[in-house]
């Protein structure tokens, strides 16, 4: 028994997972497999006879152009990545392997639905940069973080305000109330941090309840210091929180300042340290006369 391959490509065609696209030169689409429902959320009878541009993201839209140009001089494309707007509206993450026939005249090109691996990818360089429990920046990238505000400040003759927090007695927290409490009081702390603070500000979570904050563009030690006061007084302040059984335990912060407290980041975190644990020392006090030298 013979089979009529030339009548079965097609049938083989409509089974396969990822989508095939043929387009002219014109950007005009010919054919398309019914895997674009899937894809794309339009039927094949839908997408036929339109352009296919009109689909693309249009922050990408340039450098798929770009991509079509060299698949269309004869540089078969294998794993050129960009974006497509589902029929919902969603952003569609699309894998193409794309081939130019001089013959036809037509682009082949076969779309794999990417999208999960793209979150995926996101969440590992998410995690990779920043604390598990608090969503903050991790200590690896406050280093790079630190590192890039000292060349910067190097070069423009500029100062900035490195700030370490310790948690007053936060071992009572977990003993009493139990870890989940603690890791509330965390997550309170950073939500706090983060809203007292700039965009082009830093806060990242060193481990345990140490937490650090890089204030960029800071003018005056005077300056750093209120806004340290600001920020212990946002920590304390009787809010509604994650935490009304326990409520928010206080801090104690020390401040060094670029280049008069050190030139290093080794040198300014000892030395913010060691200001830290002096007001742990010294509680008891207000935060702003705790805070000045």
């Amino acid at each position: 028994m013979s089979v009529d391959l030339q009548a079965l490509y097609p049938k083989l065609i409509h089974l396969m997972l990822d989508t095939v696209f043929v387009v002219d030169a014109g950007h005009r689409i010919l054919f398309v497999s019914d895997a674009c429902e899937s894809l794309l959320g339009y039927r094949a009878d839908e997408l036929v006879g339109t352009l296919i541009t009109r689909y693309m993201h249009p922050e990408d839209l340039a450098a798929t152009q770009d991509s079509i140009k060299r698949v269309m001089n004869g540089q078969p494309h294998l794993d050129f990545r960009n974006r497509y707007l589902h029929k919902s509206g969603s952003v569609v993450h699309v894998l193409w392997s794309a081939r130019w026939s001089e013959e036809d005249q037509v682009r082949i090109g076969v779309a794999r639905n990417v999208t999960a691996l793209v979150q995926a990818e996101d969440d590992l360089r998410f995690l990779a940069h920043h604390d598990p429990l608090t969503k903050l920046t991790n200590r690896s990238l406050f280093y790079d973080r630190l590192a890039s505000a000292i060349s910067a400040a190097k070069r423009y003759r500029t100062r900035f305000a490195l700030l370490f927090l310790d948690v007053n007695d936060f071992k009572r927290i977990n003993d009493v109330h139990g870890h989940a409490a603690g890791d509330a009081v965390l997550c309170e702390i950073a939500r706090r941090l983060k809203e007292c603070v700039r965009e082009t500000d830093t806060v990242a979570r060193m481990g345990g309840d140490e937490f650090t904050v890089l204030l960029t563009d800071i003018h005056s030690k005077e300056t750093a210091i209120e806004k340290a006061a600001q920020l212990l007084d946002a920590l304390v302040t009787n809010e509604e929180s994650g935490t009304p059984s326990i409520g928010m335990p206080s801090c104690s912060v020390g401040v060094a300042i670029y280049p008069e407290d050190g030139k290093s980041a080794d040198a300014l975190l000892h030395y913010a340290d060691v200001n830290m644990y002096r007001m742990k020392r010294q509680r008891g006090r207000s935060s702003s006369a705790m805070l000045k030298r």
